[in-house]
């Protein structure tokens, strides 16, 4: 302590020295009001709330997303990548060396059960497993050659959802939302359909520390038949409307009481917000989640009068219907069905019966109200699987290769983008990794991933993390 200070002690301050010898205090204790105002703006959004809709980075080619997750990892060489040298050397030893990180070891070469066929326009090839939806190949963006970076289920569906599959991140669907906030302030900003509970859980729809209220709300979940499917409690029967916004108002300013002793909360701020939501929700929610609304031919063509494609088809209907009423992102899961180690010809046919009309449907009934042209729809599983045989009749997972493709606005229809090598077993020609296909999703929406950042424990995160590059190839 100095002498200049000492002789301050020793003495009675007036107001001017005062503020002379503590100006640098003043300024610490106003920079720490700044930070923390900018921090609870960071967390809240705005002052009308976090979901309220926020304008993008540029201009966007899509609205909303509709992600269709195939979990298990579908097989792109019995699907959409047609590989005639399968057939020819069905049996034989694989002609190169494997990943140096694979799941089991498999044997030689598997040809596919099914007959692949070249169709519309765009002549693209699709196996006998999707009829319905090989009617649709003019509308649809196959990319032949993503790729990722984790063999095991829980690992790559962390990476294919959040970016990382060893850190919990948040998930792009919370990315999304927090970027852009959502259409419909009655609903929330991201909604997952009958999720999966395994390999990673709630942490794929999870918004880890980006605030509470850009986390997929789940409806349902694996095992739930689709039909029983429903956000829980949305309807109170107990007590009139203005009883409970007396009620919830009341809690509020508990609550926000509660949070000026305290300062930013990110859990108390999502409490308060939660509550909001909820409320608005009653009035919206039991209608939209009533498909009985719909006619009969909607109904028919989501396959809903089918028990083999009813279940899915309903999650196809419920999605169409919570874009369409202003839901940024929704996630329809066909879970944990496509892991076929064994009984390739038999699992593979079921799932494919399950899903192909209800896809199909959806993109029918999105193009036919003109919602496709600003939806963005996308079709893929965690990895793909190997040329190579896993017992009799069963392939091992494979991440070096695999399809997903997309369709809707900004991206070409018809186009099959990047290739695998002759058998499919590594992607090969424009290799697009999950950093590549979020910063090119982000892109659709108006966002660059660059700039898409949330601050957390002292560095900016974002969901592409120090990655990716957008597939500017397929943009429309």
């Amino acid at each position: 302590m100095n002498r200049h200070w000492n002789s301050y002690l020793n003495r009675t301050l007036s107001r001017r020295d005062l503020l002379r010898v503590s100006s640098a205090g003043f300024g610490g204790l106003a920079l720490a009001g700044l930070l923390g105002q900018e921090a609870r703006a960071a967390t809240l959004g705005t002052a009308a709330g976090p979901l309220v809709p926020k304008s993008p980075h540029f201009e966007p080619r899509v609205k909303r997303v509709i992600f269709l997750f195939m979990h298990g990892g579908p097989s792109q060489v019995d699907t959409f990548d047609y590989k005639p040298l399968l057939k020819r050397d069905h049996g034989k030893p694989l002609p190169f060396k494997r990943p140096k990180v694979v799941s089991s070891e498999t044997f030689n070469l598997l040809q596919s059960p099914w007959e692949f066929k070249q169709h519309g326009e765009s002549g693209a090839w699709v196996s006998e497993l999707f009829p319905e939806l090989a009617k649709k190949v003019d509308d649809i963006c196959f990319i032949r050659s993503m790729w990722g970076s984790n063999s095991r289920h829980g690992g790559a569906l962390l990476e294919m959802h959040t970016g990382s599959d060893t850190f919990v991140r948040p998930s792009m669907g919370s990315w999304i939302t927090y970027g852009l906030g959502t259409e419909n302030q009655s609903m929330p900003g991201f909604i997952t359909i009958c999720p999966t509970q395994s390999h990673g859980g709630a942490n794929n729809f999870g918004s880890a520390f980006l605030p509470a209220p850009y986390a997929g709300t789940p409806i349902g979940a694996v095992g739930i038949p689709a039909r029983e499917a429903r956000i829980p409690f949305i309807a109170n029967t107990e007590s009139p409307v203005d009883i409970q916004r007396i009620e919830i108002d009341y809690i509020q300013e508990m609550n926000r009481r509660q949070l000026e002793g305290t300062g930013p909360d990110r859990a108390l701020e999502g409490r308060i917000e939660s509550f909001e939501l909820a409320f608005r929700m009653q009035a919206e929610a039991p209608q939209l989640q009533d498909l009985n609304t719909e006619t009969e031919a909607t109904r028919k063509l989501y396959g809903l009068d089918n028990p083999i494609t009813e279940d899915f088809g309903r999650q196809c209907l419920m999605a169409r219907r919570f874009s369409e009423r202003g839901v940024r992102f929704v996630q329809v899961s066909h879970t944990y069905k496509w892991d076929q180690h064994t009984q390739l010809r038999r699992d593979h046919s079921q799932n494919a019966r399950e899903v192909d009309k209800p896809i199909a449907g959806l993109l029918a009934d999105l193009k036919s109200r003109g919602l496709l042209k600003d939806t963005l729809v996308l079709w893929g599983g965690e990895f793909g699987r190997t040329p190579t045989a896993q017992g009799s009749d069963g392939r091992d997972h494979n991440p070096e290769a695999f399809t997903m493709w997309m369709a809707g606005g900004g991206v070409k229809a018809g186009l099959q983008y990047g290739a695998t090598d002759d058998y499919g077993y590594y992607s090969m020609v424009n290799k697009v990794h999950f950093h590549d296909l979020h910063a090119t999703i982000l892109h659709l929406m108006g966002m660059d991933h660059k700039r898409l950042t949330y601050r957390y424990a002292g560095r900016d995160f974002r969901l592409t993390d120090v990655h990716g590059e957008v597939v500017r190839d397929i943009l429309a």
